[in-house]
């Protein structure tokens, strides 16, 4: 069976998908983490958070007024080092496109994130949506729990060495990979809890949740749709 919450637990973490990209984790000892806040699936303004990542500027990842809204007064803004933040009014930190940074006392590895030039994910010049160098992924270290949020991507030869105890892939196709291809993310990654996201904001992004869900029940992979 299926099951739909509005938040999951995990190793003590709370993980809570506002919408689309959106994320909300809270650890155990109350640190507040926001990843891509975006205005327009917000339904309130929070401004509990301690610490708000930023993966690319598209204006559902990069929303200056999302960041506004989730960030508590002394939250720490950890954006992509490609991001022009002039019209952020805080204080930035700046994430690198492939390595590790701490960002307040935790250890975030940033890994390139792209659509395949000569994949299917291109716009009608032949473009990929996401060119190299335009995204990166996450890999958060939680107290030993490790969170992958790849962002807007394909599954590329670089993510095959990665692993996570959770992962948070994008399903919906069109400008990232689709459920398909994520399933097989999944399966590299190895997890022990996958939470999908990025899908159904917008009619190219539809797709069937469920039979991703489906499609990872035999390899013994937990997945919430949250």
């Amino acid at each position: 069976m299926i099951r739909v919450t509005m938040s999951i637990t995990y190793e003590g973490i709370t993980f809570e998908r506002i919408g689309h990209a959106s994320k909300r984790l809270e650890t155990d000892d109350g640190t507040v983490i926001y990843i891509d806040p975006w205005e327009e699936v917000l339904e309130s303004e929070p401004g509990d958070g301690d610490i708000v990542f930023v993966t690319h500027d598209d204006f559902d990842h990069y929303d200056p007024a999302g960041i506004d809204a989730v960030s508590g007064p002394d939250a720490t803004v950890a954006v992509y080092e490609a991001v022009d933040t002039s019209d952020l009014e805080r204080d930035v930190v700046d994430l690198p496109a492939d390595g590790e940074t701490t960002v307040d006392g935790i250890t975030v590895q940033t890994v390139p994130a792209y659509n395949d030039p000569d994949g299917e994910h291109v716009d009608d010049d032949g473009n990929p949506f996401h060119a190299e160098g335009e995204v990166i992924g996450l890999r958060i270290d939680l107290d030993g729990t490790t969170v992958f949020c790849p962002s807007d991507t394909d599954f590329l030869e670089h993510h095959e060495s990665i692993t996570a105890a959770v992962f948070i892939p994008p399903i919906g196709g069109h400008f990232t990979m689709d459920r398909h291809e994520a399933a097989d993310f999944a399966r590299s990654v190895d997890p022990e809890l996958v939470l999908p996201e990025h899908y159904d904001t917008f009619e190219p992004i539809e797709t069937d949740a469920e039979a991703f869900v489906a499609e990872l029940e035999d390899d013994d992979i937990r997945v919430e749709l949250f």
